[in-house]
């Protein structure tokens, strides 16, 4: 079953992309959830039109990225935890790197940010997808707060 999607959808694809997937999953989540409809050939056509003329428009979004990403990549990040020699009592996740980016002056939803669930002290390196062609890796530091 093809489909046009009508927003992003994780591990599938980003809006106005034209996917195939199962039919059960197309017509039991995808389209009444409002995520996606029928790719008919009259639907391509008006996708087709709509994307030519919003191709200048998507230029400058995607250059507004690439200097955000420039501006992310001189932030440097540590984010200070309690631990116990070398483990974190706790863990740090994609909240705790959207927080310290915040502090740095850039604003970034952590839904958009991807790292793994840290448990030890160290450094480590997180995704940031901030437009569907620009995805910037982030290093970060972990350390031990000093009590």
């Amino acid at each position: 079953m093809e489909l046009i999607l009508r927003q992003d959808v994780q591990n599938l694809g980003f809006k106005d992309d034209i996917v195939t997937v199962k039919n059960g999953y197309g017509r039991n989540f995808l389209i009444p959830q409002g995520h996606a409809h029928l790719a008919t050939s009259s639907a391509k056509k008006v996708l087709a039109e709509n994307l030519k003329q919003r191709a200048h428009k998507e230029a400058k979004v995607v250059a507004d990225a690439k200097a955000l990403a420039e501006a992310l990549k001189a932030i440097e990040i540590k984010i200070f935890a309690k631990a116990g020699g070398e483990k974190l009592f706790g863990s740090i996740t994609n909240i705790d790197i959207a927080e310290a980016l915040a502090k740095g002056g850039q604003q970034i939803e952590r839904k958009f940010i991807t790292s793994g669930i840290v448990k030890r002290t160290g450094k480590y390196t997180a995704s940031v997808r901030l437009h569907r062609d620009v995805i910037v890796e982030l290093d970060y530091e972990v350390v031990a707060e000093k009590a």
